[in-house]
């Protein structure tokens, strides 16, 4: 650790505050490594967050189309010019690999252009009335002012992914990134500064949930929330906003389904299992963590995943031939080796699943692999959020489908097969917001919606033009012309 740490502070109306508080952000690859210390503000600085976006609301709702396209395409731009720069930031402070960094960083400066385009592609609706001599304009108009409450697995392209479509269709925005990968949060505060972005127009509270969120959620001048995390917290903000009257938007667990069928190919189905349960050390709410396996091909599908995963290198998130990083923090690899114990009590053979000691102290755990269980354990029933699968044998097509839909969630699902009549069957009573057919169940594109059903989500997709969903509101005119 350096002698002296840089700090980091949050942006209230155009203006870098300085917070009485400041927490550690640390490497979870290294955990002697500290990359800087990140401003923690209590309620009074959501209240002049606040403050700051009701005086610029107006004007940046006035704002042409060009001017918010050419901030958004300026950030887009300067996030793809220093990729490597933020995507180590990010491998540092949330322990994905760096490969997997500069890919996110990319995503969110694609994130970014999309919606600067967007911003020029705003339309609305002349309509004939039903009454002579009368016209209807529908058009869409901003919401007001947005909190954006955004999770750690994600740190840039979740925050990029609603912060610009909020800036696109007019909005202030108030943003509290997680407090465990505040860093890539503070980078689009800066470049939006740096772009210009009008004062009070973006504003970054820094800061513990209970405290920032919890002001930002129940504050009566903010229009809307949305929100990427929990099940137990979306539920809470969930009654929150209905109370409150306020548009809610929210994207929370998953415990989505990959199905292997006899007929699937063993090329592809293997690997996109291995990236989907594994990648990103598990910590994607897309992914693949029930693996639902026909009977004829359960063995030789185990076998082989079984080699793939074991195969896998887990170490510091910076080194290039690492394939499985770190597990965030201590206490998230803490619930994981508990979920590895409950598999064990459960009856389920366990393959891999330990901690892992490495060069330098850090957060590691081998990936698990969990054999001959049910839908009904608690290691089906319940997220993980780590790198752990479980592998279900079913007998049919028919058996198949059924334990997908048996979950409280519905984000992602996903079918290996050869048969395209199982496929378009699956694409269509599959009970999830994004279905993938002989691809992983995580990975997906950022100009079409994101969403999911049931526990997963709540309110209007993310992402593509159906952001515009949740981020304007509709109104409609009548003008009499006789």
């Amino acid at each position: 650790m350096r002698d002296t740490l840089d700090s980091f502070e949050n942006l209230i109306g155009g203006k870098w505050v300085a917070a009485d508080d400041h927490r550690p952000n640390v490497n979870p690859s290294n955990t002697e490594d500290v990359i800087g210390l990140y401003a923690s503000a209590d309620a009074s600085a959501v209240e002049r967050a606040v403050a700051a976006a009701q005086a610029a609301r107006e004007e940046w709702a006035a704002s042409t189309p060009q001017r918010r396209h050419d901030l958004l395409d300026a950030v887009g731009n300067a996030l793809a010019a220093r990729k490597e720069e933020f995507g180590t930031l990010l491998a540092r402070e949330e322990g994905k690999t760096l490969a997997e960094g500069i890919g996110e960083t990319m995503r969110a400066s694609q994130v970014f252009k999309f919606f600067a385009g967007e911003a020029l592609r705003q339309a609305g609706d002349l309509q004939s009335s039903v009454r002579p001599d009368i016209d209807v304009e529908v058009v869409r108009e901003p919401v007001g002012i947005v909190g954006l409450v955004t999770p750690w697995n994600f740190p840039i392209a979740i925050p990029a992914w609603k912060i610009a479509p909020a800036l696109a269709f007019g909005n202030c925005v108030i943003l509290k990134p997680a407090d465990l990968t505040p860093g890539c949060a503070h980078v689009i505060a800066r470049l939006l500064d740096e772009a210009g972005c009008p004062p009070g127009v973006f504003n970054l509270v820094m800061g513990r949930g209970s405290i920032v969120g919890e002001a930002m959620v129940n504050h009566p001048e903010i229009d809307a929330i949305s929100f990427t995390g929990s099940v137990a917290t979306g539920n809470r903000i969930a009654e929150i906003c209905g109370r409150m009257k306020k548009k809610v938007q929210l994207e929370m667990g998953g415990k989505n389904p990959m199905v292997v069928l006899d007929d699937a190919d063993l090329s592809v189905a293997v690997p996109a299992c291995l990236n989907g349960t594994f990648f990103s050390t598990g910590q994607r709410c897309t992914a693949s963590s029930r693996l639902i396996v026909q009977s004829g091909i359960h063995d030789a599908f185990v076998e082989a995943l079984t080699r793939e995963m074991q195969a896998l290198k887990v170490g510091d998130a910076l080194d290039p031939a690492t394939q499985i990083g770190p597990v965030v923090d201590e206490k998230q690899l803490r619930s994981n080796l508990d979920y590895v114990e409950i598999a064990k009590s459960e009856a389920a053979e366990v393959i891999g699943g330990e901690r892992l000691e490495l060069e330098t102290p850090g957060f590691f755990q081998a990936p698990a692999l969990f054999l001959g269980t049910d839908n009904t354990m608690r290691i089906n029933r319940e997220e993980i959020f780590g790198p752990c699968g479980s592998v279900i044998r079913v007998g049919d097509f028919e058996e198949a489908l059924a334990v997908a839909n048996d979950t409280d969630f519905g984000l992602s699902a996903g079918i290996c097969t050869g048969s395209l009549k199982y496929a378009r069957t699956f694409r269509r009573k599959a009970q999830a917001g994004m279905v993938m057919v002989n691809l992983p169940t995580a990975g997906v594109d950022y100009h079409v919606p994101f969403g999911g059903r049931k526990g997963s989500s709540y309110g209007p997709r993310e992402q593509g033009r159906y952001a515009a969903e949740f981020y304007t509101t509709v109104k409609t005119s009548y003008v009499f012309a006789g």
